[in-house]
């Protein structure tokens, strides 16, 4: 299967050219990784994945129940208007902008910490597989590694994409015990 080369690649080859790392007799060697795929097809990736989505299902729902009593609120307001002192309406309808207060709070809260537990999350897997991939890069004495997504790939030559290999050590290392230090 073939696939197009990133631009970054292109530019990456030409910058080790220009600076004579490489002869123009030479051809970098370079490697492809596909982080988008690594993340969902390795057994951490996926439970990275899923902790972001319990989560964020978590504040979706407190920010529903705020949506729903804001609602019974306005509902409450409104069938007994008629029926109500000036003081009753006065006070449901503080209750119900007290009410939104919380849920615009609670949402702001919640985009915030899922900001922050994605991108803690999301960091610490990138470490873990900068890691493999430098420790595969070594071994097949590749130039260079590029991330296919990032780099805007276009075409590329299937036997460059390491994505696969990336996954298997990935999920071998996260299996495997932690070593005693």
């Amino acid at each position: 299967m073939r696939h197009r080369i990133p631009l970054a690649a292109l530019a990456a080859l030409v910058a080790l050219t220009s600076a004579g790392a490489l002869s123009a007799q030479e051809a970098a060697k370079v490697g492809l990784v596909n982080t988008q795929e690594i993340l969902e097809k390795s057994a951490e990736g996926q439970r990275t994945l899923a902790r972001l989505q319990d989560t964020e299902k978590k504040y979706q729902a407190a920010v529903a129940r705020l949506d729903s009593e804001a609602k019974q609120l306005q509902d409450r307001l409104s069938a007994q208007r008629l029926t109500l002192t000036p003081e009753a309406a006065a006070q449901i309808q503080a209750e119900l902008q007290k009410k939104l207060t919380e849920r615009r709070r609670t949402a702001e809260d919640a985009a915030r910490s899922m900001r922050e537990l994605q991108y803690s999350l999301l960091t610490k897997v990138r470490e873990e597989l900068v890691a493999i991939m430098e420790e595969i890069r070594k071994e097949k004495g590749l130039d260079v590694v590029l991330d296919a997504i990032k780099g805007g790939a276009v075409f590329y030559l299937r036997p460059l994409d390491l994505s696969a290999e990336v996954i298997r050590r990935y999920d071998a290392a996260k299996a495997a015990p932690p070593a005693k230090k």
